[in-house]
């Protein structure tokens, strides 16, 4: 990736990591009307970021978060020991004569700090998989999936558009939201030889669409009375849970 299109990751990130913080913030102080204004301006943002990043860095299905977590158990370094025990002078492996089975020698076992189980072709292979899989470029996309693509960044400044023009109460934001949310996937689904990331994003996608059973005004109406039914009968007849579900 180029240092711009880092640039633009890093504070895409940024922008999710405090988002909720800032509107919290900004209607503890300034009220409801500080507060959609700073939710207008937060997703203005990243929708002008990940529109820069779709169309022009070509940048395919973009992630969320955009910067994938450090895992720092699988990241951490070798200590100076460990690099001096795994010297090419010694032998790392020792295979059994009778059962051929290939174990860590004594000699190249690492510190307790960075310590693995199994043997060390195991380790190897399971980071050159890792590498390699951080290193895959993106799927390039054809028109139809551009489109998709910016259909899901746009989607929220249409809900909080039609929010304004319909108010929070109707179901037509609700609606709009939905339809955007299954187009976009249906028009990625067609998309092939995806990579391990872009195939989780749309797994995750996918899953988001339960959290339509949640909003309003579809939770209003119709889930909430189940799920409070769901939790009393919990609370009455299921021992242990009462606490938690009252």
């Amino acid at each position: 990736q180029s240092l711009p299109q880092q640039k633009l990751l890093t504070w895409l990130s940024v922008l999710e990591c405090v988002e909720v913080f800032a509107e919290m913030g900004t209607a503890r102080v300034w009220g409801e009307m500080g507060r959609w204004t700073i939710i207008v301006l937060i997703q203005l943002a990243k929708a002008i970021l990940r529109l820069l990043l779709l169309l022009w860095y070509k940048a395919g299905i973009q992630t969320s978060p955009p910067i994938v977590p450090l895992n720092r158990e699988q990241q951490q370094p070798l200590h100076p020991q460990d690099m001096e025990d795994n010297s090419p002078g010694k032998d790392q492996t020792y295979v059994g004569r009778r059962s051929s089975r290939v174990v860590r020698s004594l000699q190249s076992t690492p510190s307790l700090q960075s310590r693995r189980w199994g043997s060390p072709q195991q380790r190897e292979e399971s980071q050159s998989r890792r590498v390699e899989e951080m290193n895959q470029p993106p799927t390039p996309l054809g028109l139809q999936e551009t489109v998709a693509e910016s259909i899901y960044i746009t989607r929220p400044l249409l809900h909080l558009l039609s929010l304004g023009v319909w108010g929070q109460r109707s179901w037509k934001p609700w609606l709009l939201s939905a339809v955007l949310d299954i187009s976009s996937l249906s028009l990625l689904s067609d998309l092939r030889d995806l990579n391990r990331r872009e195939r989780a994003e749309l797994r995750r996608r996918t899953m988001l669409l339960l959290y339509y059973l949640l909003r309003s005004p579809f939770y209003d109406r119709y889930s909430e009375g189940r799920i409070l039914l769901l939790l009393r009968l919990l609370a009455d007849y299921v021992p242990g849970v009462g606490f938690v579900t009252r």
